[in-house]
């Protein structure tokens, strides 16, 4: 099923098409696929064709149901869905269902999305793979036997496999951006701000940004409009509507300015394979090609982005999961006291990886500690910033590697956590500055499976990052 979001909606908004007909092939896909893959830990069938039906009784009445009339949408499991479960891949939160919607889900329905399914992620988003979940592990659908990257797994091979056309995920560390380089989609991680976060399951609230996945880069650019602009809910929430960044997509990259970050192309990050490597430098070639001016850049402190991520994150998380005591909601484990119900509750409902952060979190933050490691990795996130923003007085964007290596085997990681972080060594550095990302696929690697090529862009850079995405896109096919 080759549909896109953008022709999905041109249909059923013309009546060519109903909303039911479109849900029920994806239903028959998801039907046919899903057991092998594991991109859902929920379908959600029987709503999405009750919400598709309103969404053909509204255009029989000569409504417009929105830009995404009739479209289906995955959601990752860490976006409140109010009365549908969100477990955040954890058994920690049993049974709970929210009693409100994510600012991101109220959006795609009010402009036609339909909702088809809750998808797998690492626990509480901590992973690259999506092999930490309390519900198994997602495969990618290009190869059953290998992971589609993580955190944000499912939502990737939803899109991949074609389950729906686009779907939401949230990237602290890279993980829209990696499962999307993995699964051989788009995967867009906004500026912090840009995009509401009420609503999603914290995991490092300085970090944390939902985001679209799509097949295309319009597509992506759509939803990404759909779910931007100011939120009263979220004190992080950036002034303002939507940024427009679709206008832009026909534009051509002529007189751009493109900055290879050197870096981040195998001259100081190692483990980057040499394929991945070489498709960067044809997309950098590609865009210069049709106009655009590209040189080298060094942005020094790239470097430490890893090592500061693992501590600010896992600090943030030791805080956010606080929460998960098994008194307000989620699993209880009964105790004979309050401090043993709590320990309890938390053993048996977190899973090795988030324990494993949550300690690394509280240790780093704890009394003599504090200043030498949380103090420091902060000070490093503000060299960070500051590098990049010396390298946008002289480009529009930087071009990198989305992941050092295309998906790997199931299993061959779980062992080494440190091997697992290193996925994340070039996605990091735009979450640490609060700049947006996106990952475009660009040819192949090792044993023909995809390779995305990351465009980064300053702070509200949207518009110019989707310019250079559709450019790549364009010289790709």
């Amino acid at each position: 099923m080759n549909d896109t979001a953008l022709s999905i909606a041109a249909s059923v908004r013309s009546g060519e098409r109903t909303a039911r007909a479109v849900i029920e092939e994806h239903l028959e896909t998801i039907a046919a696929k899903e057991p092998e893959l594991h991109a859902f830990n929920r379908v959600t069938a029987d709503a999405a064709l009750e919400a598709a039906d309103e969404v053909d009784r509204r255009v029989s009445q000569g409504e417009d149901p929105g830009p995404l009339a009739g479209v289906p949408i995955a959601l990752k499991d860490n976006i409140c869905t109010r009365g549908v479960p969100t477990t955040c891949s954890s058994k920690i939160l049993e049974g709970w269902r929210p009693p409100y919607d994510a600012t991101v889900v109220t959006k795609v329905a009010e402009a036609g999305a339909i909702t088809i399914g809750k998808t797998n992620l690492d626990e509480f988003a901590m992973g690259s793979s999506t092999e930490n979940s309390a519900f198994g592990p997602t495969r990618n659908p290009l190869d059953p036997t290998r992971v589609p990257g993580g955190s944000s797994g499912g939502s990737a091979a939803a899109v991949a496999a074609g389950f729906a056309p686009v779907s939401l995920g949230s990237d602290t560390g890279g993980s829209i951006r990696q499962p999307a380089a993995l699964c051989g989609v788009v995967g867009v991680k906004p500026t912090y701000g840009a995009v509401s976060r009420f609503g999603l399951v914290a995991f490092a609230s300085s970090l944390d940004q939902i985001g679209p996945f799509a097949t295309t880069v319009a597509d992506a650019a759509l939803l990404y409009e759909v779910i931007g602009g100011h939120d009263p809910n979220d004190s992080t929430s950036m002034p303002g509507p939507a940024l427009g960044v679709a206008k832009a997509l026909d534009e051509g990259v002529e007189g751009l300015r493109v900055g290879l970050v050197s870096e981040m192309m195998g001259g100081v990050i190692e483990g980057i394979d040499e394929q991945i490597l070489a498709r960067t430098r044809d997309a950098a070639d590609a865009l210069a090609a049709a106009g655009a001016k590209v040189e080298e850049v060094s942005v020094p402190a790239a470097v430490y982005g890893l090592t500061a991520y693992y501590l600010i994150a896992p600090c943030e998380a030791s805080s956010n999961l606080a929460r998960f005591d098994g008194v307000r909601y989620g699993l209880r484990v009964d105790a004979a006291t309050t401090a043993e119900m709590n320990i309890a509750t938390r053993t048996a409902g977190f899973g090795p990886e988030v324990k494993r952060r949550i300690m690394l979190g509280t240790y780093a933050l704890s009394a003599g500690y504090y200043d030498a490691y949380y103090g420091k990795a902060q000070k490093v996130r503000t060299l960070i910033s500051r590098d990049f923003a010396a390298a946008y007085e002289n480009f529009d964007v930087l071009l990198s590697p989305t992941s050092p290596d295309v998906a790997f085997e199931l299993d061959a990681k779980t062992s080494d956590p440190l091997t697992m972080y290193l996925n994340d060594v070039l996605t990091i550095p735009s979450n640490l500055a609060g700049h947006p990302a996106m990952s475009v696929p660009y040819g192949t690697g090792e044993h023909g499976l995809p390779v995305g090529v990351q465009v980064m862009a300053p702070a509200l850079g949207e518009a110019v990052m989707f310019q250079v995405g559709a450019a790549l896109e364009r010289s790709a096919s």
